[in-house]
């Protein structure tokens, strides 16, 4: 063998053995310390987090060629994770471990950084805690672009929290690009589900053990169909707004779309008797009442009202205010509203009333006017105690439109959309909500590949946890998308 083989060789090896080396170093010794803590994206620090969630993976955010995060639980390491890019992915498995053993516990992440000079160091630790309560192991939401003018490829999908499976539901491809929206559980009440399909293939579609039927709610008495459902405990009765609904669209506005009522009023559907009916409320013929939402044990509903507006309306000067009214299940009748928070005291309008199941609790949208806030930059979630109706507003807000919110079966976590991240995209956080009501710093639902969000283009809209999954496929909706809904029968309220 010549001589400039065995360097060519020689210099391979050590090339080889450079590698070796700086794949498999670790910080070691007296690291130095910054005093700071490390830029986390997504921003997985000071967290409260379920015992059951899929793994936090993150991206460190400083400059260096080598990267190593250590999980602790008080002096003991639990792991271990090495990275070239600065990219940290968790085993599945050695997450749930560290999370099933120590509920209720905090756990530490140290993150060490190994610069261009090959000297290593460690930033501020970071710690999150892991709650006793669990989170409910699914979640349903529909992706849809965020301009929201149009409905093309638009799907209602379903995630398994505790892993990172995520399934489609409903394509609108498989019923010919129909609008799909309104998806709605009964939170952990009863299996119940339905959704509201748009189009030539429109109807309310109701699932319940296990079966699909497909309902046309609208009936001839009805000057607008129903929308916005909430499901009675008892399975039996949905409730739902009747609304006209226009859209207007601004090019120099910072509200680039705005939806507005022109008129508005409650219906009650009776899914035993295949009948729906007018709420008949006292104030209807002057109001526009939208948004219903039932407590927990089914004797009161929610609603939003606002004054019937006129022809020459100004948008933003209407405003919706929480009322509530008791309902007999035996007689289906509702008695007096009675104002539970005044908005237009504060010049503010409220939206999407959300009562926990415990019924301790009722968190509404609060946004400047109108009563859909999702283009309000302003929108804010607040929570009233249903115990004294004293309101307050969550921690949990950013400086973006935060909405669509919805509460956990056991009430201690609560999941909304929020445009923090880039102003534009609503992606959905997670929150833990205490005995008290106070909610803990909010984190984005994690995925498998950190940098997701990055390149991810579609809204999630109306976040909402399930108990239990839908074992149901695009597919499995074409035939009854193309089949005759089943007509509701007109009720006498």
């Amino acid at each position: 063998m010549d001589m400039f083989s065995v360097i060519k060789k020689c210099q391979i090896g050590f090339f080889v053995l450079i590698i070796i080396y700086s794949c498999s170093s670790q910080p070691s010794g007296n690291v130095p310390v910054i005093d700071k803590y490390p830029n986390l994206d997504p921003d997985y620090s000071g967290l409260i987090i379920p015992p059951n969630i899929a793994p936090l993976n993150f991206m460190v955010k400083e400059v260096g060629q080598a990267y190593v995060a250590h999980f602790s639980v008080g002096s003991e390491i639990l792991l271990k994770i090495n990275s070239g890019d600065g990219k940290i992915q968790i085993s599945e498995s050695k997450w749930k471990e560290l999370l099933t053993n120590n509920k209720g516990k905090e756990f530490k992440v140290d993150i060490f950084v190994k610069d261009n000079l090959g000297k290593w160091s460690k930033y501020k630790t970071v710690t999150n805690k892991i709650a006793g309560e669990p989170i409910d192991k699914f979640l349903f939401y529909r992706l849809i672009h965020p301009g929201y003018e149009s409905w093309s490829k638009l799907s209602i999908k379903e995630r398994n929290l505790e892993n990172f499976e995520e399934g489609s539901m409903i394509e609108n491809s498989v019923a010919e690009d129909n609008c799909v929206n309104c998806h709605a559980f009964n939170n952990g009440k009863t299996d119940d589900f339905l959704f509201h399909m748009r189009g030539s293939q429109g109807g309310t579609y109701f699932y319940t053990n296990g079966k699909f039927i497909k309902v046309n709610l609208k009936t001839k008495e009805m000057k607008n169909g129903a929308v916005y459902p909430r499901w009675h405990p008892s399975g039996r009765f949905v409730a739902f707004s009747s609304n006209k609904i226009v859209q207007q669209f601004h090019s120099a506005d910072n509200k680039k779309v705005e939806v507005s009522d022109l008129e508005s009023s409650l219906l009650l559907y009776d899914k035993e008797k295949n009948m729906i009916m007018n709420i008949d409320i006292t104030g209807k013929e002057h109001s526009m009442d939208t948004y219903p939402e039932w407590s927990p044990d089914g004797k009161s509903l929610y609603f939003c009202r606002a004054e019937q507006i006129g022809k020459d309306y100004d948008y933003s000067k209407i405003r919706y205010n929480l009322f509530r009214t008791s309902f007999d299940p035996e007689k289906l009748k509702f008695g007096e509203p009675e104002m539970i928070f005044d908005a237009t005291k504060i010049d503010k309008s409220m939206s999407f009333p959300r009562c926990s199941p415990d019924g301790k609790y009722l968190v509404f949208t609060l946004a400047d006017y109108g009563c859909f806030p999702i283009w309000h930059k302003e929108a804010d979630l607040y929570r009233v105690d249903l115990q004294n109706l004293t309101t307050q507003r969550l921690d949990l807000n950013s400086t973006f439109t935060d909405s669509y919110h919805s509460w956990s079966s056991n009430s201690k976590w609560l999941i909304f959309s929020s445009k923090r991240l880039d102003g534009m995209t609503g992606r959905p956080f997670i929150s833990y909500i205490d005995n008290n009501g106070n909610s803990s710093k909010p984190f984005v639902l994690p995925q498998e590949d950190p940098e997701f969000y990055l390149g991810f283009l579609k809204s999630y809209n109306i976040p909402e946890f399930s108990t239990f999954q839908i074992d149901l496929h695009p597919g499995d909706i074409r035939e009854l998308a193309k089949s005759k809904a089943i007509q509701a029968l007109q009720g006498k309220s």
